[in-house]
């Protein structure tokens, strides 16, 4: 019924549906026993399709060719609960994108805010994740119990010096004072006290300017209704301001979202893109960036590829042209997408391979994109998880 009534609502805004992101949000989903996991993914697919399917795996397959397609879906979870059962069944689900509860790279404050979870936990989990193939979002809470600015900023630069992290993106929710959370009775014992509202944006001017240029920051701060706030910033859309500021001010910002075609519609814009490559350690293995983008470094497509030396394998951890969405099968000549910026990528990402002597390439692909890869070439794998295709 979410997903049902979310389209609707899209659908009455003007929104366009035919390409749906699911996001399972919230609490530690593989928590829960596991046939409800796997009705409630069921039923999320039964509900774009419009129909109800006997099982998981036909409704799947249904969806690839149905009017509302799963081109992404994601789920939420904690670094400790993160084993190789837990990754199959998200392969299972059709998962493409997985986000962490970071929080914070510091083991001291794992045990003074009892998150129940190592840095260990948060090395093994995105090695593994990388190495099935998926995106990684980390979630971080700056100015949490026995954290300062300083800390703060420290440990959100060791997220992206230190390789055994370098996620895909970030979401940056620094931390406020919940009613009904242990940290309300130290608040109102002066035992703690959150940022100001000018000492968070500091804070996140300061973290914007080193994110790099292969990491989104896909949201700053969470939407809790005030109701539920007690203290911390109450200020919502304080990231618009920032990037206003920093727009205005022409700081240099590598990080994705800023960088989006989308946010530069409204400009003079230089069309012709050109083909950037970056080439990072992460988690043991190398990550090759690829970027389409202009003479003002606007992006308007990328590709991330992890290469596996002992396995001989390429993995595409993630395809995706920016601007406005189109639907399934329309072509507009202003538009940026369907433009074959998509199928350039990939060539690029197998010309890598090639030149790397590997065997095999493989796609994590949302469900409703595997059509999209098997035009050219790729086919579904045995266990029905990746689209790959021999070297």
């Amino acid at each position: 019924m979410q997903v049902f009534e979310r389209i609707k609502m899209l659908e009455k805004m003007g929104h366009p549906t035919e390409k749906i992101e699911l996001i399972i949000m919230g609490g530690t989903f593989l928590e829960y026993p596991e046939e409800f996991q796997q009705n409630f993914i069921k039923s999320c697919y039964d509900a774009l399709n419009g129909e109800k399917s006997k099982n998981l795996e036909e409704a799947k397959n249904k969806n690839e060719f149905t009017k509302h397609r799963c081109v992404a879906l994601c789920i939420e979870t904690r670094p400790d609960v993160c084993s190789k059962k837990d990754i199959e069944r998200m392969l299972f689900f059709g998962a493409t994108r997985v986000e962490l509860g970071v929080q914070f790279l510091d083991d001291i404050m794992y045990k003074l805010t009892k998150r129940g979870h190592s840095i260990r936990d948060v090395v093994n989990a995105t090695r593994k994740l990388k190495n099935s193939a998926f995106k990684i979002g980390y979630h971080l809470m700056p100015g949490c119990l026995g954290s300062n600015q300083k800390k703060d900023f420290f440990l959100i630069k060791k997220v992206f010096l230190d390789e055994r992290f370098r996620p895909d993106q970030i979401k940056i929710y620094p931390c406020q004072v919940i009613k009904g959370a242990e940290l309300e009775k130290l608040f109102y014992e002066k035992k703690f006290v959150p940022y100001t509202k000018e000492q968070t944006k500091e804070l996140l001017i300061k973290i914007l300017k080193i994110v790099p240029r292969y990491c989104r920051v896909m949201r700053v701060l969470r939407e809790i209704p005030k109701d539920y706030l007690i203290a911390g910033v109450f200020k919502l859309d304080l990231r618009k301001d920032i990037e206003e500021e920093l727009r205005k001010n022409k700081t240099k910002i590598k990080e994705i979202r800023f960088r989006e075609v989308g946010f530069h519609l409204n400009n003079e814009l230089d069309k012709r893109v050109f083909l950037k490559k970056t080439v990072y350690n992460a988690s043991g293995e190398k990550e090759f960036f690829l970027e389409f983008v202009n003479s003002e470094d606007i992006l308007f497509g990328l590709l991330r590829l992890r290469v596996l030396k002992k396995e001989k394998e390429g993995l595409i951890r993630e395809l995706h042209i920016y601007g406005p969405s189109l639907e399934i099968g329309k072509k507009e000549d202003e538009k940026i997408q369907h433009k074959g910026l998509g199928k350039k990528l990939l060539e690029e990402a197998e010309k890598i391979c090639l030149n790397k002597k590997l065997k095999k390439i493989k796609i994590i692909s949302g469900v409703g994109v595997r059509e999209y890869y098997r035009k050219l070439g790729y086919k579904l794998d045995k266990r029905g998880i990746y689209m790959e295709k021999d070297i």
